[in-house]
């Protein structure tokens, strides 16, 4: 798998910047908008779930169940920016993730945050 297929997270040009941390060095918070989430759930498909049970046997990566996390994370984090965008943020603070399980049959993975207005000190 190449860089791109396992990498995730923001482009240079985002209009919204997130973060994991408390705050942006160099800018301050002059309106707090509140959380704003990102939701999907991902099934495995057959070929991939059979695929791994066969890997898990000899150990290894599961690369096509690593390529689909990625991608259903990038998923998230994509409804989370838009989300974050309609209610008027230009940043997400305290940015994380929450995989679960769902019921058996998929991935259930979250994007949260707390949308603010940041502008630069000065």
């Amino acid at each position: 798998m190449s860089i791109d297929e396992y990498g995730g997270g923001q482009g240079p040009h985002s209009d919204v910047l997130v973060v994991t941390t408390n705050d942006v060095p160099g800018h301050e918070v002059r309106q707090v908008i509140g959380e704003v989430f990102g939701l999907t759930v991902r099934s495995r498909h057959l070929g991939s779930q059979i695929g791994a049970g066969l890997k898990s046997m000899i150990g290894g990566e599961l690369k096509g169940l690593t390529k689909t996390l990625v991608q259903t994370r990038n998923q998230a984090m994509e409804r989370l920016v838009e989300q974050a965008r309609a209610r008027g943020a230009n940043a997400v603070l305290m940015f994380r993730f929450d995989v679960t399980e769902a019921a058996d049959v998929g991935t259930e993975v979250c994007a949260y945050g707390t949308a603010v207005v940041i502008e630069p000190k000065g």
